[in-house]
């Protein structure tokens, strides 16, 4: 019998990326989307073309009921559930210097999509993960969960929420299902498209590959890869937070060059 995996989220973007590319590794699939059928049905319908069996589901991961039906639809279908990808997210583009540019309603949307989200998600899928014996969860979050950037103060928050959340419901979820969580940077989806404009995603684009040590913006199929391997061969891993933005969160090189004439001229001024 054919592992299952539902992804949230999986109408665009990552999700949709990481449903397609599950199914193309033999998995059968639930796609969900909370508004956009359109999205969702050409997902199934790649996932159709690469094997897999898919099944289509709405809902809104922020309300309990919805979660739990959506786990419903997809254990009723295919009779078992191996694997979690909770890729469904929310935010609002908002500079971080306008405080007054969130409202509280903002806020909580967020958080209730991001955080809660993940969690009614995984605690509705809890039982039936339980089940297989080996079973994963991938939550997706950002760097912005990190180091504290994003696209509004809300997001950040929320991501490193979903960080800290992925390692304690790792502590208390093995042995038969791990939680892991990814944290992309900068990732060329349409959904940044949308939200910055054609032409500001690509000066974001050429400053992320001039400023990371790796020299990468990735695509969504490079941070599916990394969810595959979560799911798939990562057996011994539970509890991490992986990011996966080309090195970015390094910061700056050192200039060894410098601090090395600079040690050389303080020993020689000691010397004197």
């Amino acid at each position: 019998m054919k592992k299952v995996a539902l992804v949230t989220g999986s109408s665009s973007g990552l999700g949709a990326v990481t449903a397609k590319m599950l199914a193309g590794k033999g998995w059968n699939v639930a796609v969900h989307y909370a508004k956009g059928r359109a999205g969702a049905d050409a997902t199934a319908a790649e996932c159709k073309k690469l094997g897999a069996e898919v099944l289509v589901c709405q809902g809104d991961v922020s309300v309990d009921a919805d979660c739990r039906r959506i786990v419903e639809e997809a254990v009723k279908k295919f009779g078992r559930l191996d694997a979690l990808v909770n890729s469904a997210g929310a935010t609002k583009f908002v500079d971080h210097t306008d405080l007054e540019g969130l409202a509280s309603d903002d806020f909580a949307h967020i958080l209730m999509v991001n955080v809660l989200g993940p969690y009614q998600m995984i605690r509705a899928a809890a039982p039936h993960l339980k089940a297989t014996g080996d079973a994963s969860v991938v939550n997706v979050s950002s760097i912005s969960g990190v180091v504290a950037g994003g696209s509004c103060h809300a997001y950040g928050a929320s991501k490193a929420a979903l960080n800290n959340m992925t390692k304690s419901l790792a502590r208390v979820m093995g042995p038969e299902i791990r939680v892991n969580a990814v944290c992309p940077g900068f990732m060329n989806t349409p959904w940044m498209s949308s939200n910055l404009g054609e032409e500001r995603k690509e000066i974001y684009r050429k400053q992320w590959q001039t400023q990371t040590p790796l020299q990468m913006a990735a695509e969504p199929e490079d941070v599916a890869e990394i969810i595959l391997w979560f799911i798939e061969a990562a057996g011994l891993v539970t509890g991490q937070i992986l990011v996966t933005d080309a090195g970015y969160t390094l910061g700056a090189a050192p200039n060894h060059s410098r601090m090395a004439s600079e040690r050389r001229a303080a020993e020689k001024e000691k010397a004197s």
